[in-house]
């Protein structure tokens, strides 16, 4: 039943996420109606603001063969030049057994132990602590670390992080992190684009010629709403797509972080590596797209509404209460100072704390879905 729970919460996720990015692909429609209506008013700023709008639908209809074609066009450029472009952006390198046996014996086993075909091993020259996974396709599939994360994790932390970018891999959170931001970049290139030529005052100029014409004989009343709804509609279309990547990649990581349990019964290995990597893997060179698809994402936005993944903390929570994990709460590297802890008064240590909810009086672990764990 565990099992069953487990894969039945990665195929539902699965679909919720196809939805999600069949909704990404209508934006580019909405972007185009928007530049539809832009381009009316230009042609002719005398008109009601229906025949605005029908007029928009029908050049939409015209263009959105087109609009489908460049779009899918500029996927298949990303599809097999997506890697080389992440590799340009990170600095990272392919490896080997031989120059890394420590990695590649990990990963290899992990991959071994599950019959998972063996991906590229690739690494940052970086003191950040943080690893992601790559690809669209079997030859495709790459996870790349950092040297800092190399460094600082143990053996058994290492395995925990390899194995949750192995279940992104796995559960297909790769390709559709990397096709949603493709889309959401078109969107955002069309919109910039339209936000752009709003600026060079043509459509000012147009709003201009529509008031006189409108005070004068009391027509071309349109134009300046369907700028407005134009202009709305492209705010709208933006910030529907960054939110729609934002949904994608923060239920994923929960169910990675499950995934790498699942893989190395360890869920403790999973917790410690989270606390060593919170706030400490910060790729300076990486894009915004890059870094929703590392292990953890410092860039998070005001109240956490805009972050591109939960919180250690949730994640640690989830954890706890569902593997039977401990958390060590934050831990401090190798020549970092550790703040100390007030000191509790006698007898309030037992009742404080992060496993204070999710150990029962006995003292033993809650039994997660992958069973106990000592």
């Amino acid at each position: 039943m565990a099992a069953y729970g487990l894969y039945t919460h990665i195929a539902s996720n699965k679909t919720r996420s196809m939805l999600l990015l069949a909704g990404l692909f209508l934006l580019i429609y909405v972007v185009v109606f928007a530049g539809a209506l832009v381009m009316e008013v230009w042609s002719n700023s005398r008109g009601t603001l229906p025949y605005y709008l029908n007029a928009a639908f029908r050049d939409l209809l015209r263009v959105m063969p087109l609009a489908t074609i460049a779009a899918i066009g500029w996927i298949i450029i990303s599809y097999f030049g997506h890697q080389k472009m992440i590799d340009v952006i990170t600095g990272s390198t392919s490896v080997t057994r031989k120059e890394q046996p420590r990695l590649y014996n990990l990963l290899e086993n992990l991959c071994i132990s599950r019959g998972i075909p063996m991906p590229k091993l690739k690494i940052i020259e970086d003191d950040a602590l943080n690893a992601f996974a790559t690809g669209l396709n079997q030859k495709q599939y790459s996870v790349t670390v950092t040297t800092g994360l190399l460094r600082s994790l143990d053996d058994d932390e290492m395995e925990a992080v390899l194995g949750h970018e192995l279940t992104h891999i796995r559960n297909g959170d790769v390709q559709l992190m990397v096709i949603a931001g493709i889309i959401a970049g078109v969107v955002g290139l069309f919109a910039e684009l339209l936000f752009r030529t709003f600026a060079n005052g043509r459509y000012r100029s147009a709003s201009r010629s529509s008031s006189q014409s409108s005070s004068s004989d009391g027509k071309g009343s349109g134009a300046v709403p369907a700028i407005i709804i134009a202009v709305v509609l492209l705010i709208v279309a933006w910030a529907l797509s960054q939110m729609i990547r934002l949904a994608l990649s923060r239920t994923r990581e929960f169910m990675a972080d499950a995934g790498a349990v699942e893989l190395t019964k360890n869920p403790d290995a999973m917790i410690s590596a989270l606390r060593k990597i919170e706030n400490r893997g910060e790729l300076p060179g990486a894009t915004s797209a890059v870094m929703e698809m590392c292990v953890d994402n410092p860039r998070s936005g005001f109240a956490d509404i805009f972050a591109t993944h939960p919180s250690v903390d949730a994640r640690v929570a989830a954890l706890i209460k569902f593997a039977g994990g401990h958390d060590p709460g934050p831990l401090a590297l190798p020549g970092e100072v550790e703040e100390e802890a007030p000191a509790l008064p006698e007898g309030e240590a037992a009742k404080t704390g992060p496993l204070s909810d999710a150990v029962p009086p006995g003292g033993a672990p809650i039994p997660g879905p992958w069973g106990k764990h000592a």
